[in-house]
C-alpha cells in the first residue's frame, strides 16, 4: 500500500486478440492511458513477458491464462474476458492470487439468436444443398423438401438468455416453441416446457442447443439422442462444441435421419492458420460457420464496453459485481473516503483480526462490506481522511493478518 493510490495513467493495461476499440475508448475516457494493444494472441514466451507489468489483462477466447501466467503477472489486479466463456482462464489460480475475472455473458445474446433464427429458415427451406448444387452448375428448382417455418415446432434445449430470445423470435414467425432445461425457467410468450428431452426430440422439427459446457452436457446429443429426433428434423448447435457427438451427427446426416444441420462450434477448433478438419465438411445439407454466433460488430462493441466498465469499476472502487471467481460486492462510490480492500483465504478469525487492528490504532471505520465464497473472503473498509495515520504501517499490519492474499488502498 502506497501513501496514495497509483495514478490511473500509470496503471498498465494489456489488451490482446483485437478487442473492440470500445474497450480502449472506455479506459481512455476514464483516464487510463498506459495501454498495450495487440491485434492477435501472443505466443507463450511473449505473453509471459508482457504480463509482468500488467495490472489488468483483457483477452478473448484464444489466449490461455494458466497458473504459470498468473505466477509471472506479479502486478496483476484483474482479468477481463471479452467474450462469454472463461474456460481459457485458470480461475482457481486467479482466485488464489486474489485476481477477480470478469466476462460478458449476455452482450452477444441477440447476435446468436438472430443467427439461429436465420439458420432455422435456411434449413427448413433446404437452402444449403440447393446452394451447393447451384455452385456446381445445378438448378434444383423444386418445392420438394422446402417448408415454411410457420406452424412448425422449434425445440430449444437450454432456455436461458439466448434460448428465450430465440423462442420469442421464432414465435413472431408463427412457430410453436417447446423447451427443455434442467432448471425451472419461466416460459416466455407461448413457449411450453417439454416433459423431457426425449419428448422434445421426438416432436421438434428443428432442435437448437443453448447449453453451457459442463460434464452433464458433454455429448448430450450422442447417437442415442440423435436417433430419438423426429426423422428429417434439423439440428442447430451454436452453444459449445463438446455438446454434440460430431461423428454421430455426420452419420445421421448421411442416412437422412437428420435432414440438415447448422454447426457453429466444434470439439476441436483450429488456431489461426490451421486447417479446419471435421467429418461434417463436404456434406451439402450442413451449414458450417467458424464460431461466429456472437461475432457481430454490435455485439463486440457491447462486449468491449461492458467488460471494460467492470474492470474500471473494480479498479476505481473495488466493486466485484458479476466476477465469475470472486465474492460479489456492489460498492457505492467512496468520494471523500479512503477505501481499503482486503482479500484473504476464507478461514475463521480474519475479520476479527482486521477489526482489532483498527480498534487498537483507534481508527474509526466509516463503512465495512464483507462477502465470502468457499475459498476466499473479500472485505472492503471505508475510512475518513486523516484516520489512516501511516498507510505503510497500516498495510504492513493488515498484510500480516493470517490468511491474507493481498491488500489494496484506494483514495
Amino acid at each position: 500500500m502506497k501513501t496514495n493510490s497509483l495514478e490511473k495513467n500509470k496503471i498498465h493495461i494489456l489488451l490482446l486478440e483485437g478487442i473492440d476499440p470500445s474497450a480502449v475508448d472506455a479506459f481512455r475516457n476514464d483516464g487510463y492511458l498506459d495501454m498495450a494493444y495487440h491485434p492477435k494472441p501472443l505466443p507463450e514466451k511473449q505473453l509471459l513477458a508482457a504480463v509482468r507489468k500488467a495490472a489488468f489483462i483483457g483477452i478473448r477466447s484464444a489466449t490461455q491464462l494458466t497458473a504459470e501466467v498468473f505466477e509471472a503477472a506479479e502486478k496483476l489486479v484483474g482479468v477481463g474476458c471479452f467474450c462469454i466463456g472463461t474456460n481459457q482462464v485458470d480461475l482457481a489460480a486467479a482466485q488464489q492470487k486474489g485476481v477477480p475475472v470478469f466476462n460478458a455473458p449476455f452482450s452477444n445474446t441477440r447476435s446468436v439468436a438472430e443467427l439461429v433464427l436465420a439458420e432455422t429458415i435456411l434449413l427448413m427451406r433446404g437452402v444449403p444443398w440447393r446452394n451447393a448444387m447451384a455452385h456446381r452448375g445445378g438448378w434444383p428448382k423444386t418445392a420438394t423438401g422446402s417448408h415454411e417455418v410457420r406452424g412448425k415446432c422449434l425445440g430449444i434445449v437450454g432456455y436461458g438468455h439466448i434460448g428465450t430470445q430465440v423462442g420469442l423470435l421464432a414465435e413472431s414467425l408463427g412457430m410453436r416453441v417447446l423447451f427443455h432445461d434442467v432448471e425451472t425457467q419461466l416460459a416466455l410468450g407461448n413457449a411450453a416446457r417439454a416433459a423431457s428431452l426425449e419428448a422434445l426430440l421426438a416432436e421438434a422439427d428443428v432442435v437448437t442447443l443453448h447449453v453451457p459446457e459442463t460434464p452433464l452436457t458433454h455429448n448430450m446429443m450422442g447417437a442415442a439422442e440423435i436417433a430419438r429426433m423426429k426423422p428429417g428434423a434439423k439440428l442447430i448447435n451454436a452453444s459449445r462444441g463438446t455438446v454434440v457427438d460430431i461423428d454421430a451427427l455426420a452419420a445421421a446426416l448421411k442416412t437422412g435421419h437428420v435432414g440438415a444441420a447448422a454447426v457453429d462450434v466444434f470439439p476441436s477448433e483450429p488456431k489461426a492458420g490451421e486447417e479446419f478438419v471435421s467429418p461434417l465438411r463436404g456434406l451439402d445439407n450442413v451449414i458450417l460457420t467458424p464460431h461466429i454466433g456472437g461475432s457481430t460488430e454490435e455485439a463486440q462493441r457491447n462486449i468491449g464496453k461492458e467488460v471494460a466498465d467492470k474492470l474500471i469499476r473494480y479498479s476505481n472502487n473495488g466493486s466485484t459485481l458479476a466476477a465469475v471467481n470472486f465474492p460479489e460486492v456492489s460498492l457505492p462510490a467512496h468520494s471523500g473516503k479512503h477505501r481499503i480492500l482486503h482479500i484473504h483465504r476464507n478461514q475463521p478469525g480474519v475479520l476479527s483480526a482486521i477489526n482489532a487492528i483498527f480498534s487498537e490504532d483507534k481508527i474509526n471505520i466509516a463503512a465495512e462490506y464483507l462477502q465470502t465464497n468457499a475459498q476466499i473472503g473479500y472485505v472492503v473498509i471505508d475510512l475518513d481522511p486523516g484516520e489512516t495515520g501511516s498507510t505503510a504501517q497500516l498495510r504492513k499490519r493488515l498484510d500480516g493478518v493470517p490468511g491474507t492474499i493481498r491488500t489494496r488502498l484506494l483514495y
